[in-house]
């Protein structure tokens, strides 16, 4: 057995939403995403920033569906997506606060001492999302 790892990153993230129109279009209209792929019948779109692809699934029974909660549900608790600069982190900011649907959890804030920034809101489909800037992990 070797010690690298067996595996070459992530293909794509799979999320059920309660609304498959909804969370694609806030994907492609908000965030710039393109839609790379679906399955209508089943239904499920395929969104990618050209880094990381989404599976989007449309929950069965929207008035049956239980929300995450990491207290008491194994599985996602959010999807941190990485962002550029903190000019980057505040544009998208403004831009998703202010989509319908959108719930804030908190604004752009240091995370712990800093100097990594984030911001947490839940999409229209229900998805909590984080979007993080890390000015350690840019080039000089």
């Amino acid at each position: 057995m070797t010690d690298a790892p067996l595996t070459l990153g992530i293909d794509h993230v799979g999320l059920t939403v309660r609304n498959l129109s909804v969370t694609r279009d806030f994907f492609i209209n908000v965030l710039g995403w393109t839609q790379v792929g679906g399955k209508p019948t089943y239904p499920a779109a395929f969104v990618s920033d050209g880094q990381v692809t989404l599976t989007l699934w449309e929950v069965k029974d929207r008035a049956n569906r239980v929300d995450f909660d990491r207290k008491t549900n194994v599985g996602r608790h959010h999807l941190a997506l990485r962002v550029g600069s903190q000019e980057a982190l505040d544009a998208i900011f403004a831009r998703v606060s202010g989509w319908p649907g959108v719930v804030v959890e908190f604004a752009p804030e240091n995370m712990g001492e800093g100097p990594k920034r984030h911001t947490m809101v839940y999409e229209p489909g229900g998805t909590r999302l984080e979007f993080d800037f890390d000015p350690r992990g840019q080039p000089a």
